[in-house]
């Protein structure tokens, strides 16, 4: 376990039906390449000792006692690996046989956990031969050369590490009140499920919705381990299947219909899911009911067992190899249907500003138009709003204010925008003002610094203040939650407004989005322009242009690339990660992108900006939520202004 992150497998192993011993030596080769890998809990798929279609052959003794001698076998395999192993079998406890998952580690059985739902259907008769949970009792039993209580209480798993997990089989996944529900609300904080589900049209995409969902529902890392090739297919076929969820988010999953084996692995980081569990008030009050001992396993009434099992140690110099990515982008949507997720972000937009020009009886928007990427996706919006509501397109009065740094490619495609757009077109020039004001504030014009930028945007944006008065009007705010977060923007200058429809709205988002307008453009002109402010480099232009007349004052060359910031933001925000961890992140995210020095330098930068900052982001206008992350102050991030961030880059200094 590193960083909070701990590694998992499910496994798809060859098998015989009824064939113990081929079985057994299958299920170790895989055991031996996951620990080898740094596994530490590998699952396989239900009854995968026996297979799981031996039909009535589960009333032989025979195959009874052949199946445990496997797991003895299987004890002394693992006595000298650092792997836990849960693995299924038949198990039989006084005149019941049970269709159990057996968890090993390190020769030592720390359970056996018995299936609650079994199917009923013309395929999959398991009530022919298998108990469910509900009909034990707890007890004792002895069992491959254990003494191992046997019990339909909650059973947890803990290991060494703090990492709690517990299991369920198959079917009770399927079931109206999962034990994974009542698993995770007792403190499981990952679900494996050893199954065997038929292939059938449509089924696949329909599990896969409701691990998705139950591992969302339930907060928790979820491992499922499905039979495949090997099994018999008198009436069915099993496809294999191998899933790992995170918080509802699919990590990696196997081939279906392979004839080889397959071991899928990942790692599920627990320190992400206790800190959505910890933010959850849903979650959290969920949980009442099993703290105060009212609810069981099955959802009845009565005092609550929960039997915990405390795992012991792991070789502590185990080498940690990550073998899942992290998205360098984590706010793009990863959506197979680019469309709908774009329409989406879009329509939230819309929508909020519709309701904030209705209820104000507005049917005038005044926007500051630059040529940048910003002003092009809020134009783009307020476009979009007032073709929904029906309002002409003449009202969105856009303004071109050029300044000291404005240059002829983003002026160019400022005004071509807008005229293509039909907007009314207002240009108003602030040299003059500006120059007005630094005479009258006795600055000089020569020295260009944050008196000489700033005093440009505070200009801008009291022209659209009084242009809104004079024409009834709402300024529509263009900053993005990128700008926020580092706090790049001019106190009561582009910080204000009067709707911020891009206030939640990194900068690697608005880039994709306006990106996706120019590909659906159907004026082929408007899609070029969009096309190129994409292509542009990102600069407020406060500072004049080069001697080739291009943008001199580039953005990222000055607080660093936005991808990487982003990246920041996100697991700051969303996640609550110490500076360390999304260091390490990073530096997995953007190996071959990004120098290490580089990574550090820009998130040192990134918390004293962000912690420093936060007085702009006390006073925010009104703006949509779109994603899972706000700075808004009155909903999403409630910080003092006077925070101190010496801790955080404390940490980071010692990572030097």
């Amino acid at each position: 376990m590193k960083n909070g992150l701990i590694k998992v497998a499910a496994a798809i192993p060859a098998v015989k039906v009824a064939d113990t011993k081929f079985n057994l030596i299958e299920t170790e080769k895989q055991i031996a390449v996951a620990d080898g890998q740094g596994v530490e809990i590998i699952v396989f798929p239900e009854l995968s000792l026996t297979g799981y279609s031996c039909q009535d052959l589960f009333q032989q003794q025979l195959l009874l006692d052949d199946a445990e001698q496997s797991v003895l076998r299987l004890l002394e395999f693992t006595r000298q690996l650092d792997i836990t192993v849960i693995v299924g079998a038949p198990v039989t406890v006084g005149p019941l046989l049970l269709n159990c998952a057996i968890v090993i580690q390190q020769g030592k059985l720390l359970g056996i956990v018995a299936k609650t739902f079994l199917p009923n259907y013309s395929e999959f008769y398991e009530k022919r031969w298998f108990a469910s949970s509900q009909d034990l009792r707890p007890q004792h039993i002895h069992f491959a050369g254990s003494n191992i209580l046997v019990t339909p209480e909650l059973q947890l798993f803990r290991t060494s590490e703090g990492v709690t997990f517990s299991i369920e089989i198959c079917e009770d996944v399927w079931a109206p009140t999962p034990p994974s529900n009542h698993l995770a609300l007792a403190g499981a904080e990952i679900i494996f499920n050893l199954s065997t589900s038929d292939d059938l049209i449509g089924k696949h995409d329909y599990l896969k919705n409701l691990l998705s969902q139950q591992s969302a529902r339930t907060i928790s890392g979820y491992v499922y381990s499905s039979s495949g090739f090997g099994e018999s297919t008198q009436d069915v076929v099993f496809g294999g299947n191998a899933l790992i969820y995170e918080n509802g988010t699919l990590l990696k999953q196997a081939k279906r219909f392979q004839i080889d084996p397959q071991l899928v692995i990942s790692e599920i980081d627990i320190e992400r899911l206790r800190g959505e569990r910890r933010t959850n008030s849903t979650f959290v009050n969920a949980q009442r009911p099993v703290a105060s001992g009212l609810v069981g396993i099955t959802g009845q009434i009565g005092k609550l067992g929960i039997h915990v099992e405390c795992m012991p140690p792991l070789n502590p110099m185990r080498d940690f190899v990550l073998t899942r990515e992290f998205d360098k982008h984590p706010f793009i949507p990863k959506s197979e249907n680019i469309k709908d997720a774009c329409d989406e972000i879009y329509n939230i937009q819309i929508s909020g500003l519709a309701k904030r020009l209705v209820h104000t009886n507005c049917k005038t928007a005044v926007i500051g138009i630059s040529g940048g990427l910003d002003s092009t996706l809020a134009l783009l919006v307020v476009v979009k709003t007032f073709d929904r509501l029906g309002l002409d397109r003449k009202g969105i009065v856009g303004v071109t204010m050029p300044g000291f740094g404005t240059t002829g490619r983003t002026y160019k495609n400022a005004m071509l925008l807008m005229e293509r757009l039909g907007i009314t077109i207002r240009e108003i020039d602030i040299k003059a003002s500006v120059l007005q004001h630094f005479e009258d504030i006795g600055h000089d014009a020569n020295v260009h610094d944050s008196t000489y930028e700033n005093a440009q945007a505070r200009e801008r944006t009291q022209i659209l203040m009084d242009l809104s008065n004079q024409l009834n009007g709402l300024v529509i705010g263009t900053g993005d939650l990128s700008e926020l977060a580092l706090g790049w923007c001019t106190y009561n200058g582009d910080h204000m407004s009067m709707y911020a429809v891009n206030c939640s709205i990194p900068k690697t988002l608005i880039q994709y989005l306006v990106r996706y307008a120019a590909d659906t453009a159907k004026d082929k002109t408007v899609g070029q322009t969009l096309i190129d402010i994409v292509d542009t480099p990102i600069s407020p232009e406060l500072t004049p242009a080069d001697n080739k007349g291009d943008i001199a004052q580039k953005t990222e060359d000055l607080v660093g690339p936005y991808e990487l910031h982003d990246f920041f933001l996100y697991y700051v925000l969303r996640c609550g990660f110490r500076p360390s961890k999304i260091y390490w992140m990073a530096q997995n995210a953007f190996r071959g992108v990004y120098t290490d020095d580089v990574i550090l330098d820009w998130l040192r930068l990134f918390y004293r900006r962000f912690f420093s900052q936060q007085f702009k982001r006390s006073c925010l206008p009104d703006g949509p939520k779109v994603g899972s992350v706000s700075l808004s102050p009155r909903g999403d991030w409630r910080m003092p202004s006077d925070a101190m961030s010496t801790n955080w880059l404390k940490e980071l200094e010692e990572l030097s």
